[in-house]
C-alpha cells in the first residue's frame, strides 16, 4: 500500500484542476466457492478525488489527454452482513479518456481493503473468499459523461472490482464482482485545453532490464505457514513515446513451500507415492523457469506494469494442484487421525493449462522519474502473481533498467 500510494507524489506538479467525485454503484457478487452464503445486491459508496493533469509539462500527460490521478475511498456492503461483512478500501488511481473520445473515461485502481467478515471454519465455513483481514484490491471501470457543464459531469459507469490476499493465506478465492455506477464529478480549478499529440516527438528506444522478487505464498489450507518465493528476471524491449514499454523475457523462480514439501517427505512424494520421482533433486523440482510478455505504461516516476508468461518448468504444481483441488472434500485427511481424501487429477486438461499460464500485475517506483530519460535507472515494485488468472504469491521486488539512445521514428 505505501509503494501504491506513492502515485498521488510520483508525478510532477503538472495539474491545475482538481475533481472530487462522490459514487453509488450497485452489482452482484460471483459465487467464489460451492455453498458460498447467500447474498443481496452489492452496493457501494465512493468519494474520489483526482488532479487533472492539463499543464501537460511530461509527454506521458500529453499523450493521455488530461488524464487524472488521485485516490479513492470506499464502502462496500457485500450483500450479506453476517457473513461476508463489510469492505472499506483506499485506492491510488489513474483515469484517462478511452478511444480519443471527450466523454468515455477509463478508470484503473488498486489498493488494499479492510474485510470485517472472513473465512472461519467453525462460524464461517462457507465464505471461502479471503482468510484475511488485509487484502490487495483492484477496480476497472469504464464511465460515460451524460450531461458536461463546467463545474459538473454527471456520469454512468460500469465495471469490476476484485479482492484477493495474493494467496499469503487460503482460502483465498477472491471477491469478483461486476457493478453499475452512478456519480457526478465535481470540478475546482480551469482545466485548459489538451496539447496536440501531433506536436510531440514520436520516439523509440531499446532497454535491458533485470529484477530480483521475494514473495510470499502458502501450499495449501493444510499446509498454512508463508514460504519464500524468489525470483530473477530480466527483459529486453523498446519504449514508445517515452509512455509505453513493450518487451520479452524470462524468469527464474525458487519456491521455498515446494523443496520444503519434497525433502520432509511429506505425504504424495513418500517412497511408492505418485509423486516420489520429485525426491530425486528436491531443489530442482522446487523450480519455475518462464518466458514472458510485458507491458508497462510510464507515468513519470510510477509504472503500471503487466505480464503474461508461459511456464516452461514447473514440476512441483502438480503436489500443489492435486492437493488444493481435493482439500475443499469433506472428510479432509487429518495426518494424526487419518481419514479420507479426493485428491485432484494431474489429467484434467485444466490442470495443464494453469499449470502453463501465468501472469502478474503491479505497481514499480521509478528512483529517477522516466520523464527525463535516464540511461540508468532503479525502481521498487509490488506485485501479484497468478496461475491462469488465481493468485500465486505476492511480491516485493527491486529491478535496474538501462535505455539505450533514443532514435525518432
Amino acid at each position: 500500500m505505501l509503494l501504491s500510494a506513492l502515485i498521488l507524489k510520483g508525478q510532477e506538479n503538472d495539474f491545475n484542476a482538481f475533481s472530487i467525485t462522490p459514487e453509488i454503484l450497485l452489482g452482484i457478487s460471483g459465487e467464489p466457492n460451492t455453498g458460498f452464503p447467500d447474498r443481496g445486491i452489492q452496493s457501494q459508496a465512493f468519494f474520489s478525488f483526482g488532479w487533472h493533469h492539463t499543464k501537460q509539462t511530461q509527454e506521458w500527460a500529453a499523450y493521455l489527454k488530461k488524464p487524472k490521478t488521485g485516490i479513492s475511498f470506499g464502502y462496500t456492503n457485500l450483500g450479506n452482513k453476517s457473513k461476508l461483512g463489510e469492505v472499506f478500501t483506499i485506492q491510488p488511481f489513474i483515469e484517462f479518456n478511452a478511444f480519443k473520445s471527450k466523454n468515455l473515461n477509463v478508470h484503473i485502481g488498486t489498493g488494499t481493503s479492510y474485510l470485517t467478515r472472513k473465512y472461519d471454519s467453525i462460524t464461517n465455513a462457507f465464505n471461502k473468499a479471503v482468510s484475511t483481514d488485509f487484502t490487495w484490491s483492484f477496480r476497472l471501470f469504464m464511465y460515460y459523461n451524460t450531461i458536461k457543464t463546467k463545474q459538473v459531469n454527471w456520469r454512468i459507469g460500469t465495471g469490476y472490482t476484485h479482492h484477493s490476499n495474493g494467496h499469503t493465506r487460503l482460502p483465498n478465492q477472491g471477491y469478483n464482482s461486476f457493478l453499475v455506477s452512478f456519480g457526478a464529478e465535481i470540478k475546482r480549478g480551469k482545466e485548459g485545453e489538451a496539447q496536440n499529440t501531433n506536436t510531440l516527438t514520436k520516439a523509440v528506444s531499446n532497454y535491458f532490464s533485470v529484477r530480483y522478487g521475494y514473495g510470499l505464498n502458502i501450499l495449501s489450507e493444510a499446509f498454512n505457514d508463508k514460504k519464500g518465493v524468489y525470483t530473477i528476471s530480466g527483459e529486453y524491449g523498446k519504449i514508445y513515446n517515452n509512455l509505453l514499454k513493450l518487451g520479452l523475457g524470462g524468469y527464474f523462480r525458487f519456491y521455498q513451500m515446494y523443496y520444503d514439501y519434497i525433502s520432509n517427505n511429506e505425504s504424495l512424494v513418500q517412497d511408492g507415492r505418485v509423486f516420489s520421482e520429485l525426491k530425486s533433486n528436491p531443489f530442482t523440482n522446487a523450480l519455475n523457469i518462464g518466458i514472458t510478455a510485458n507491458g508497462e505504461l510510464l507515468l513519470n516516476h510510477i509504472g503500471i506494469d503487466l505480464q503474461f508468461g508461459i511456464n516452461i518448468y514447473k514440476p512441483a504444481y502438480k503436489v500443489d494442484w492435486t492437493i488444493n483441488q481435493g482439500w475443499g472434500y469433506v472428510p479432509k485427511v487429518i495426518p494424526e487421525t487419518g481419514g479420507h481424501f479426493r485428491l485432484g487429477s494431474i489429467e484434467e486438461s485444466y490442470y495443464k493449462i494453469k499449470r502453463t499460464i501465468s501472469a502478474r500485475l503491479g505497481l514499480k517506483y521509478y528512483v529517477i522519474g522516466t520523464a527525463k530519460k535516464q540511461a540508468n535507472n532503479l525502481y521498487i515494485g509490488a506485485f501479484i502473481n497468478s496461475n491462469l488468472g488465481q493468485a500465486d504469491f505476492t511480491e516485493l521486488a527491486i529491478g535496474y533498467v538501462k535505455v539505450f539512445k533514443t532514435r525518432s521514428r
